[in-house]
């Protein structure tokens, strides 16, 4: 008997030491991807946060509409069991701001991402300035959908990224419906969920200073990071480090 309360308060203390962040740290991560792209964009950074301990679950949004990106973003968080943090990229950050009002989300992070706000469409929020040299090289694919100059990819969306990476990923980007470009927020958690942005500074498809007014409106919690639209696969690690800290 005496052994077995000795290990008790041994469990007990031990559980005692534990940091309260730790004790309290949301074990799930999903990541939800942008158009001119694929789940596969969120390896490095699903990788790393993996060895930490988390379980990661990577969206295959199929980008045919935002109702149909939502409804595998939310079929993905009502797989998870427990506290999560909902990570949106680029496009993703629209529907990671509709889905987001899932009660298991504890925190969103936005990643080099739009975050309209309810009402709001990339057309209306695009249609605000110059365009930046990755939305003047959009182009229809031979069946209407839209994807980004294959030529063009390197430099536009992955400039930090050796040539034969860049040029593989742009092999594997998926083709988005226009109508995406239209489609109004009708929820933007942003609004009652915690948030954090990544801004890449030296992103030449949405400029660093619309995701700065972005996280600026959001009350997010911002990291800069000199990387190009694929900062998530260039600096991965810098990534996983603020979805990790939204974990906690």
């Amino acid at each position: 008997m005496k052994s077995v309360l000795s290990t008790l308060m041994l469990s007990a203390a031990t559980l005692t030491a534990i940091p309260a962040a730790a004790q309290d740290r949301a074990a799930n991560i999903v990541l939800v991807h942008g158009a001119f792209a694929d789940e596969t964009s969120w390896d490095a950074v699903s990788h790393i946060l993996s060895a930490r301990g988390y379980n990661v679950t990577q969206v295959a949004n199929p980008l045919t509409s935002l109702d149909d990106d939502v409804a595998a973003t939310k079929a993905a968080l009502a797989a998870q069991d427990g506290p999560t943090v909902l990570v949106g990229h680029s496009w993703g950050g629209v529907v990671i701001g509709e889905a987001g009002d899932d009660p298991k989300v504890r925190a969103l992070v936005y990643v080099s991402a739009f975050a309209p706000d309810r009402g709001e469409s990339l057309t209306a929020l695009l249609s605000g300035g110059e365009p930046s040299d990755g939305v003047k090289a959009i182009r229809p694919d031979d069946k209407g959908g839209l994807i980004l100059d294959a030529a063009s990819f390197p430099a536009l969306f992955a400039g930090d990224l050796p040539q034969a990476e860049a040029e593989a990923m742009a092999a594997r980007q998926l083709p988005s419906n226009p109508a995406n470009f239209d489609a109004e927020a009708k929820v933007a958690a942003w609004h009652d969920k915690p948030n954090f942005y990544v801004v890449t500074t030296e992103d030449r498809m949405i400029p660093a200073e619309a995701q700065r007014f972005f996280a600026g409106r959001a009350g997010a919690s911002v990291t800069e990071i000199a990387a190009s639209h694929s900062g998530l696969v260039s600096q991965a690690e810098a990534v996983a480090e603020v979805i990790d800290a939204a974990a906690h």
